[in-house]
């Protein structure tokens, strides 16, 4: 069977996106189904097309002329179904999965129709919360409602659509997507990347300051809805009670500059360390720096459908984890057994769920095996694949 994958954009950029793709790519290559990807204009120029990543096959949408919104849009939608015509008749794929944002939808639906190719539609989440979050767009707005009824437009034209959460599977069903046609692929850890965890590089903990100390870590996307101020302002109360706190902070983003702003005027701006983006294969050395990894996500429509990839990163290196109590965690986390939650947009309880952990460290032990087992059982790529085998399967290309 071969799969042709319609993506945003892929390896060799760096983000939760295309590490889910290359970990549900390469499973999919080891089960023996051939596979390839094709990106939309968004991933921007490249050296060849095709192009080889990581024994991964993309194929590239060369970029539209450039023009203000809307138009770019469709301008994108274009492109990409005219690339996609292309590679169907030279390729023949017998699948379509077709990933988010819709706009790539709107276009593969048509190239499906036209050469009665099944399509699957994934939503990893849903755009128009996805804009909002990124502080790009405003919940109700005419665009987030727009977005919104395309969003629900390809999910009834699609076969079957695929969503990484119960979250985004229940907001569909009521929209009135019938619930036969979805199915959950949550997101999962590939544990031959994230399966050693990483012993503590010493010389890296002297250069930053951190022999000895006990320290909180984020490792990720800069954006306002991961609340990272509130991490910030948790610090000098954690501090209070443990003085031998740091907090280190890996990645950037939007958010960056106000983030760096808010620290030097904290009392604790000497414990909070901006490390910046670091390359994909020295994450690790990062990981092994951190005792607990906070997710203090804010309250959101998007935090509270979408279920993050990250704090199974952390959980699959053995990694103890603290996280806001919105619904994407709490479908991951089990609270005081898995991790730890505490309300979203307090940063007094975020202070008191570290200080509660560092204060019971005979327990870490019995916590990093729970967590560490719930990843392997239900969160594992080589098994988490089998979720899309039946889709293929029953795809009859039919309207």
């Amino acid at each position: 069977m071969r799969i042709l994958h319609v993506l945003d954009h892929s390896l060799p950029l760096h983000s939760g996106y295309t590490f889910r793709t290359r970990a549900i790519v390469t499973a999919q290559k080891a089960r023996g189904l051939e596979v390839a990807c094709l990106t939309g204009a968004r991933q921007g120029a490249s050296a060849e097309d095709p192009e080889v990543i990581d024994g991964i096959t993309f194929f590239r949408t060369p970029s539209p002329r450039p023009a203000p919104s809307p138009l770019r849009e469709w301008r994108e939608i274009r492109a990409l179904e005219r690339r996609l015509d292309r590679l169907a008749e030279t390729w023949k794929p017998d699948r379509l999965h077709v990933h988010s944002p819709v706009l790539n939808a709107l276009a593969a639906l048509r190239v499906a129709r036209r050469r009665a190719i099944p399509l699957i539609y994934e939503i990893r989440a849903f755009w128009e919360d996805a804009a909002v979050g990124n502080g790009t767009g405003r919940e109700g707005s005419f665009r987030y409602r727009l977005t919104r009824s395309l969003e629900t437009y390809a999910a009834r034209r699609a076969e079957t659509v695929a969503v990484i959460c119960e979250g985004l599977r229940c907001d569909l069903v009521a929209r009135g997507i019938a619930p036969a046609k979805i199915i959950v692929a949550p997101n999962g850890v590939d544990m031959v990347l994230f399966g050693d965890p990483p012993l503590p590089d010493l010389n890296l903990a002297r250069r930053l300051g951190l022999a000895g100390a006990d320290v909180v870590g984020f490792i990720g996307s800069f954006y306002d809805y991961e609340g990272l101020d509130d991490l910030i302002l948790a610090m000098p109360l954690l501090l209070a009670r443990r003085p031998r706190a740091h907090l280190l902070l890996v990645g950037g983003g939007p958010m960056e500059a106000a983030l760096k702003t808010q620290a030097e005027a904290s009392p604790a701006k000497e414990r909070i360390h901006f490390i910046g983006r670091v390359p994909h294969h020295e994450v690790e050395l990062y990981y092994g720096l951190i005792d607990i990894l906070a997710y203090p996500r804010k309250k959101m429509r998007l935090t509270e459908l979408v279920t993050p990839l990250k704090p199974l990163e952390a959980m699959a290196q053995r990694k103890l984890v603290v996280a806001s109590n919105v619904g994407g965690h709490r479908e991951l986390i089990e609270d005081g057994v898995t991790g730890t939650l505490f309300p979203a947009g307090d940063p007094q309880a975020l202070a008191d769920a570290l200080d509660g952990l560092f204060a019971n460290r005979p327990l870490w032990e019995q916590r990093r095996d729970q967590a560490r087992a719930f990843v392997e059982r239900d969160r594992n790529w080589s098994s988490n694949i089998s979720s899309y085998m039946p889709a293929y399967q029953q795809l009859t290309g039919k309207a």
